[in-house]
């Protein structure tokens, strides 16, 4: 099976409220859609999230990267050939993720299963919801409200807005869902090396379960100690972002990785979810800020902790031809194969940019 054309469309879904990241405040989010075609005519998508402080792409340097370096090194190729057509092109992780991505939803069009189903996973995933940055009586009123109205029964509540703030956010929103609900804490490495053993202590007395990325991380002694003294397991995200940090961390002592497909693509994040099994770690299906459909491509890796795959509920519309009804805190993957088949492509075209 060869890979004969392609297809790059971008797109822009806003979203109910302003959300405020650690490196950026946004009202809308974009996206990039690959669709790449068989000789045999099968058809496999991906999407991918545009946000220059996290990929540092543009929609114009993303396609100019794919149309100019990428692309045309795997048109005309086996499937298989395609890992190692892109590993002599440097950097553009991104843009090598959405062909990765493409490939394997193209490859489950052809076997006529879902990935899920492929690789072994389970039908029906437990979710996590991401308390974005906010005041923290807003954080426990949202938190309060979808606990209430999907089910969660895990919520990542984003930090590093100053100790004081953040413990503040835990007790209220704590109170709000009670104590059935489990918390954990990404600071998105706001603090210091040396003020993350007492940070990470406090948020555990205050109940959170897993601290993610406390400070900047390093698998060094450093982190070693941190992990070994802190009491809860370190969600490790921003720098593992291959089998080959999972390793180095790992070895370091690391209880819990964070993967996500969006950014390093299915293949890596499989490897990476692999790792952490063997070692006897967590691994979390990480936020990227996915649609709807970029969330049920990237729901396909079985992930042993509860799916942050839920911020495509902040969005008032969606391009996906499918809903995701979550109860009980769980969707029910669809069984279909065809994953372009869960693309509406009206809407590609009404959210065009």
């Amino acid at each position: 099976m060869k890979l004969e054309r392609w297809s790059l469309q971008f797109y822009r879904l806003p979203y109910a409220r302003e959300v405020a990241w650690s490196n950026a405040v946004e009202n809308a989010g974009v996206f990039a859609l690959l669709e790449l075609t068989s000789d045999e005519g099968a058809v496999g998508i991906a999407e991918g999230t545009v946000k220059a402080t996290w990929s540092a792409v543009t929609p114009r340097s993303l396609a100019v990267a794919l149309e100019d370096l990428l692309l045309p090194r795997v048109i005309g190729r086996h499937i298989d050939e395609v890992p190692q057509a892109v590993a002599g092109i440097p950097e553009n992780r991104l843009a090598k993720a959405l062909i990765d991505n493409a490939c394997w939803t193209l490859r489950a069009a052809v076997a006529g299963k879902p990935l899920w189903r492929l690789w072994g996973g389970a039908r029906e995933v437990e979710l996590a919801w991401t308390v974005t940055r906010q005041a923290p009586a807003r954080m426990a009123a949202e938190a309060g409200e979808v606990c209430a109205r999907y089910g969660f029964r895990t919520l990542k509540v984003k930090g590093g807005q100053g100790l004081e703030t953040d413990l503040a956010a835990l007790e209220q929103i704590r109170a709000a869902v009670g104590a059935q609900v489990d918390l954990y804490v990404d600071a998105n490495g706001a603090y210091r090396r040396e003020e993350a053993l007492g940070y990470v202590r406090a948020i555990a007395a205050a109940g959170a379960s897993v601290a993610e990325d406390p400070c900047p991380l390093a698998p060094d002694g450093e982190f070693e100690a941190l992990q070994r003294a802190c009491g809860i397991p370190i969600l490790v995200d921003a720098s593992c972002a291959s089998a080959a940090d999972a390793r180095l961390y790992l070895e370091r002592g690391a209880r819990a990785l964070s993967a996500k497909p969006g950014r390093v693509g299915l293949s890596e994040t499989r490897a990476v979810a692999a790792l952490a099994a063997r070692a006897h770690a967590k691994a979390a299906v990480g936020i990227y800020a996915e649609s709807l459909l970029g969330t049920l491509v990237s729901l396909q890796l079985p992930g042993s902790m509860p799916a942050e795959q839920t911020f495509y509920l902040t969005m008032t519309d969606q391009v996906a031809a499918v809903e995701l009804p979550i109860r009980g805190g769980c969707v029910e993957l669809p069984q279909t194969a065809d994953y372009a088949a869960l693309v509406d492509w009206d809407k590609v075209k009404r959210f065009a940019i």
